[in-house]
This record gives structure tokens, sequence and C-alpha cells, in this order.
């Protein structure tokens, strides 16, 4: 149990660094186009607002409830788009839409 601690440690120290974090909710977000698990990505969000202050400060940045932010991060949880937005905006991210690489050949 004592190396997970210290993982999970390392992992919200990690996303206090702005391109870390990004690099990570990207990956989040690549997997779940694989798989359509949204856990992983609510659990990334959740990730990036504990290393940075914790849902509380972000409850304040975004205007929404603190008990909202816990149930809509949550592994059931199924947030609206805007509400994702106001989770990126409040961690300092945006929406971004790129095109789909096309497989020469």
């Amino acid at each position: 149990m004592s190396r997970l601690i210290k993982f999970k440690d390392t992992i919200l120290e990690d996303l206090k660094d702005p391109e870390y974090a990004r690099k990570y909710l990207s990956v989040a977000l690549s997997e779940y186009e694989k798989d359509k698990d949204s856990v992983a990505f609510l659990t990334a969000l959740r990730d990036v607002a504990e290393a940075r202050g914790g849902l509380t400060k972000l409850a304040k940045k975004t205007q929404l409830s603190r008990e909202n932010l816990y149930k809509v991060l949550s592994s059931e949880g199924n947030p609206r788009l805007d509400t994702i937005e106001a989770v990126l905006h409040g961690l300092g991210f945006r929406l971004d839409v790129q095109s789909i690489k096309k497989k020469a050949g």
C-alpha cells in the first residue's frame, strides 16, 4: 500500500506542471476515444484538480458546487459538455478539435 501512496503522490506532484497535466489529459482522452470508457478521463480530470488545489478550489473557479464536481467526476459521472468545458477552463485548459490523420496506403 505504501508504494501505491508514493506513486499517487508522485503523479500529483508531476500534475502541477501545466504541460505534464495537458499531456496526461490528452492521453486519457485518446484512450477514451479507443475504448469509450469515460471513467479514465474523469479520473484524470479529478487527478489534475487534486494536484492543483482540490475540488473546493476548482468549484470556486468554475462556479460549480463542490458536490456537483464530486458527482460528475466520479466513476458514475456523466457530465454535460458545458460542465467538462467549465472544469477544463478552471484547470487552465480548453477543448480542442483535431483532424483525424488517415493512414497511408
